[in-house]
């Protein structure tokens, strides 16, 4: 049996991850003005150059690090979307803000939100006696791991959904800052060109941390971590917004 609380905190999570993204998006459009297309820019070279194309690089190079590959494919991606598709934007800093709300937002969407809708109807299943319905839909390899899902849910904590909201919170805090990074190369070129290996660079050392530090620090004190670097980088990128 799933805890109640587990349940209410895998829906509060759900609504977090779908309406998060929704929100910053409808607030960029009606307060700032920004165009819905730049968003949708922003969420469409995320799924194409992280979930697709970084996706068949694993796949060719097995042994590429995961957090340089995610680096190199994000950044580059974002680099080209700004320098090509939104040539014609205002230079000013919202235009980065809204690309990186649609980049991080879809990135919340795909990865937090529709997971934690799935999770809620697993954890439903079980508590309404039907998880031998979801075994026998299953192949007989797949059983055993469904299983072992099932006792983790049954074991789980609110905590356990409630860090998967701090981790979306620093991941799309980092990606705005990325983006204001990547944004200011792009518009402001010359000396300002470093930024978009800076932005290829902290990608690689936010991921690394979290592998490297997963199995020697709790998960609170690695969100923690994760956290700091997500607020530093959005702290220099405010800075950096500031002579765009």
């Amino acid at each position: 049996m799933v805890p109640v609380s587990s349940l209410i905190t895998i829906a509060i999570c759900a609504i977090f991850g779908i309406a998060v993204p929704i929100l910053l998006s409808w607030w960029m459009v009606k307060k700032y003005d920004v165009k819905v297309r730049t968003i949708l820019i922003g969420a469409g070279v995320f799924v194409l150059f992280a979930l697709v194309l970084e996706t068949i690089m694993h796949q060719v190079v097995l042994k590429l690090y995961g957090g340089l590959a995610a680096g190199i494919f994000e950044e580059t991606g974002r680099f080209l979307a700004m320098k090509f598709l939104l040539k014609d934007e205002p230079s000013g800093a919202k235009t980065a803000v809204a690309y990186g709300i649609g980049h991080g937002g879809i990135e919340m969407l795909i990865i937090f939100g529709f997971s934690m809708v799935s999770n809620l109807i697993i954890a439903s299943m079980i508590n309404l006696g039907q998880a031998d319905t979801i075994l026998s839909a299953l192949p007989a390899e797949a059983q055993a791991q469904m299983q072992g899902t099932f006792a983790q849910f049954e074991t789980s904590t609110p905590g356990t959904f409630l860090t998967g909201v701090w981790e979306r919170a620093s991941a799309i805090i980092l990606q705005v800052g990325l983006s204001v990074f990547v944004w200011t190369a792009v518009r402001k070129g010359g000396k300002w060109l470093w930024l978009f290996p800076a932005a290829i660079l902290i990608h690689f050392l936010v991921d690394a941390s979290a592998v490297l530090l997963m199995d020697s620090v709790s998960m609170a004190m690695l969100e923690a971590i994760v956290c700091a670097m997500a607020v530093a980088v959005g702290a220099a990128a405010v800075m950096l917004a500031k002579k765009l």
